[in-house]
This record gives structure tokens, C-alpha cells and sequence, in this order.
């Protein structure tokens, strides 16, 4: 792409007119907090938000690291109820009510097939199971002692380190992000085994990898699953984003050069800087949405033709304003999802802050 084509994309960009959309605030004030059942969370503080999701029931949950819990936020009246977590940092309540157990960090949430809502606790190097029925909650990986043990044994007899993002693909086999031990590790939901599916090596990924063995994972973050057979995986560390097949055992990179760096130009996926890519989320065309957070962005990889692109923030560190999501500035996002219209949520982190990009 010539640098005069890649300026006018930029200065559409920048104009707000590509793609037509609009930034608001759902939750949090800019102050860090935890608010009581029933509160409207736009007028109301939040913890330090990351991981979230739009639920079978049409909520967005969010994970508050701050506030050790996680939060339901119905998107027709605005009012927030907590769905696990009591809010005081620990670990306890396995079996119990999950309003009641103690969490520490709960990092990422989703649902399964059934209902049942998953949260990875990540310092307490656990993953826990919400029934949606009964709403009671269940340990279902993790000792709750921070280590590696426990391949291709029962995934409640192993130890995780820094479990950070899951995905679960259609027969609800959970993929964890396991940070600290530099895997992607797959619990297997008939069996409730858990095996290392990638890293835990030495060798260097390359732009084209082929097998999984002996792999070094500069940072394993964030996942996303793709037409059921495929991860996006984002490190943090490496500055890449790759495709994952896993019956093909491939790694295919699809952005970054591996250098720190921002720029606001659409650039070619293999050619632009990266910065500290975490959330990420797939919408229904391909495209691939990231939080870039050190660059204060969320930036997309277009399915059409592997450009890469900003959609939200200046890549400058601040807090808003409403409005276009160009102008509006983040600071250091972690999650992001993307609902069945192709809305766009995200947990921007330090801010205090839930948001959302309305797509017109």
C-alpha cells in the first residue's frame, strides 16, 4: 500500500467517517470501586474492569480485578448485580453460593454450551464453574497453588500459574492461557483432563510454524476461537498476533513485527507495531479485534485484507470523551468482545470504566 493511500485511510479515520460508530460509557465513573446490587453502573464505580462478555442472556458480565468479582450488567436498564465474588480478596467458598466465595483477580468469564458461567481467578490460579441453575460455584482446574503439574491428569489435580484468558470451542473443551508457565494448555470436558495443546519450549515461533513441539510462547494473553478448529492468539511479550490451527498444528502470523511501537496508519498485519496486544474477539465478518494496550488503543485486523487498523483512542494515555471513538482516550483496555450486531465492549482498565462502540 502506497504511503499517500495509507495517509487519506488515516485521515478518514481520524475524521471519524470510517467506520460510522459511536463510543459511550456503560459503566464506572473514573473512580475505582465496587458497587452494591442494583445500581446503575453508568452512574456508579467499578473495579478496575477486564475481561467481559455478552451472555446466553443478552447481559454483558465483566470481570472487576479490583473489586475480586464479577458483574452483571443488564444492557436494557443499566442496573448492575454481582454473579460471583463476594468483593473481599481470598480464596474460599469452593461449593458453596457463588456470591460468597472469596476470588482474587478474576481475569476472564464465559459460558458454556449449558449455561454455566466460567471465570479464570488468575492469582489464585484456579478456574471456577458458576451453575446456572443453582448458582452455586466449583473449582474445576487449579489446586489453588500457583505451579505446573498435572498434564494429562485430572485438571483439578493441576497447577496453573497466572491463568489468564479461556475460550471454550463447541463441545466445551475450556483453552486456558496459562501465563506463567508460557502454555496453552485444553481441559477436556468429558473427561476433565487437562493436557498442554502449545509451548512450554524453547524453540522460536517464526512467521510460518509448523508443529507444536518444543514451541516458546513469548507471553500467551488472549484467545479467540474461529470456526471452531482455530485459535487467534495474542502475546504480550512477543508483540504478535498469530492464527493457530489445530488439527493442522500451524502457527501463521497475522500482525506484528515482534518491535514495541503505534502508529495510526493502516499497515499490512505482518508489517505494523504492536503494543502489548491483549483482549481479543472475533466478529461475525473475520475481523479481529485487539486491545492494544500500551498504546491505549483497540485496533482491528480486517478479514478483507489483513490490514491492520485503529478503531478506538488516540494512543495517547486519558479518559474519553463520548462520542467518537477516535477521539476518545483510553487508558491501558485489557478486554474486549463483540455482540451478534457487531457492537463493540471494552473493559478500559485504569480508567474504571466499561464502554462501548455503538455500530451505526
Amino acid at each position: 500500500m502506497s504511503l499517500a493511500i495509507r495517509l487519506l485511510t488515516c485521515c478518514l479515520l481520524l475524521c471519524g467517517t470510517v467506520p460510522a460508530a459511536e463510543i459511550v460509557t456503560l459503566a464506572g465513573t473514573g473512580t475505582k470501586g465496587n458497587s452494591p446490587d442494583g445500581s446503575q453502573m453508568a452512574m456508579s464505580p467499578v473495579g478496575e474492569p477486564y475481561g467481559l462478555v455478552v451472555g446466553p442472556d443478552g447481559a454483558l458480565y465483566v470481570c472487576e480485578i479490583a473489586a475480586h468479582v464479577v458483574r452483571r450488567i443488564d444492557l436494557k436498564t443499566g442496573e448492575g448485580t454481582i454473579v460471583a465474588g463476594s468483593g473481599v480478596k481470598g480464596f474460599s467458598g469452593d461449593g458453596g453460593p457463588a456470591v460468597e466465595a472469596q476470588m482474587d483477580e478474576p481475569y476472564e468469564v464465559r459460558f458454556d454450551s449449558k449455561g454455566n458461567l466460567i471465570t479464570v481467578d488468575m492469582k489464585n490460579a484456579v478456574i471456577w464453574r458458576v451453575d446456572g441453575t443453582t448458582k452455586q460455584v466449583s473449582v474445576i482446574a487449579g489446586t489453588g497453588t500457583p505451579g505446573f503439574s498435572g498434564d494429562n491428569g485430572p485438571a483439578m489435580q493441576a497447577q496453573l500459574r497466572q491463568p489468564h484468558a479461556i475460550i471454550l470451542d463447541a463441545r466445551d473443551n475450556i483453552y486456558v492461557c496459562d501465563l506463567g508457565n508460557v502454555r496453552v494448555r485444553k481441559i477436556d470436558a468429558e473427561t476433565g483432563m487437562i493436557t498442554t495443546v502449545i509451548g512450554g519450549g524453547n524453540q522460536q515461533l517464526l512467521p510460518m510454524t509448523l508443529g507444536f513441539d518444543d514451541l516458546r510462547l513469548p507471553g500467551p494473553r488472549a484467545m479467540d476461537l474461529v470456526n471452531g478448529d482455530s485459535l487467534i492468539l495474542a502475546m504480550r511479550e512477543g508483540n504478535r498476533i498469530y492464527r493457530v490451527q489445530l488439527q493442522q498444528k500451524t502457527l501463521t502470523l497475522l500482525a506484528g513485527t515482534g518491535r514495541k511501537g503505534y502508529s495510526p496508519l493502516s499497515t499490512p498485519g505482518p508489517e505494523v507495531a504492536l503494543s502489548g496486544p491483549k483482549g481479543v474477539a472475533v466478529d461475525g465478518k473475520g475481523d479481529i479485534y485487539f486491545a492494544d494496550t500500551e498504546s491505549h488503543t483497540i485496533r482491528v485486523i480486517r478479514a478483507a485484507n489483513g490490514q491492520v487498523e485503529t478503531v478506538v483512542g488516540t494512543g495517547k494515555r486519558g479518559d474519553g470523551p463520548d462520542g467518537d471513538p477516535l477521539k476518545c482516550q483510553l487508558a491501558r483496555p485489557h478486554g474486549i468482545c463483540v455482540d451478534q450486531e457487531g457492537n463493540l465492549y471494552i473493559g478500559d482498565s485504569e480508567n474504571h470504566r466499561v464502554r462501548m462502540v455503538k455500530m451505526k
